[in-house]
């Protein structure tokens, strides 16, 4: 059972109708008694970091959620926002800090020869060394809705990158059992899904 983390914001039946077609059993809750019985955490997010994190911290998930994923080591998946959730800190509307789950801060795309907020399809370009790479196909594409992203991150946890201007975007990253996507899997057809698919039934297994 896949739980998808319900704090008020995200694209949360999205992702439950894409892990549905995938035959992966999820259920969406802000219940930390249910979602504790699951086996794999999904934390999405649509929005602005600083709402997101105050509304983790109104329900309690903030804290829950760096147990589970640091001492019970449960497999978590961020995803767009909910990804940038995991690193130390964001500069969206003042300084913020996020979950320090993963090093690095989540930082604005400023430069002007680029169309920001990023949205739309970008080559995502994943490590040889990551089981990803077999997975997907020669050249994944992924779908990107975003105008932060996140910087000074730890080189050893990318996983894949996309290039957007003259920023190296770390599309998706992992730390043991954390992982994250700054793409949306749940729309990035058939790689997106079968992203989704190696999270449910491999991932951290």
């Amino acid at each position: 059972m896949i739980g998808i983390i319900d704090y008020g914001m995200g694209n949360l039946h999205s992702v439950y109708n894409a892990l549905n077609h995938l035959g992966l059993e999820a259920v969406i809750s802000d219940d930390a008694a249910i979602l504790e019985t699951c086996d794999q955490l999904i934390l999405p997010g649509v929005g602005a970091f600083g709402d997101m994190m105050d509304c983790l911290e109104s329900k309690g998930l903030d804290q829950w959620l760096i147990h589970q994923a640091k001492e019970v080591k449960k497999p978590l998946l961020g995803i767009c926002l909910g990804m940038q959730a995991l690193f130390e800190s964001s500069s969206e509307n003042g300084l913020r800090k996020g979950l320090g789950l993963l090093q690095g801060k989540v930082i604005r795309m400023s430069d002007p020869g680029i169309r920001i907020p990023e949205i739309g399809w970008n080559e995502l370009i994943v490590a040889d060394d990551h089981p990803l790479k077999s997975r997907l196909s020669a050249r994944p594409f992924a779908y990107y809705d975003h105008s932060y992203y996140a910087s000074e991150w730890n080189p050893s946890d990318l996983a894949a990158y996309s290039c957007y201007g003259p920023y190296v975007i770390p599309g998706f990253v992992q730390k043991g059992n954390i992982a994250g996507a700054q793409f949306h899997p749940e729309k990035s057809s058939k790689d997106g899904l079968r992203i989704l698919e190696w999270f449910g039934k491999e991932f951290a297994s």
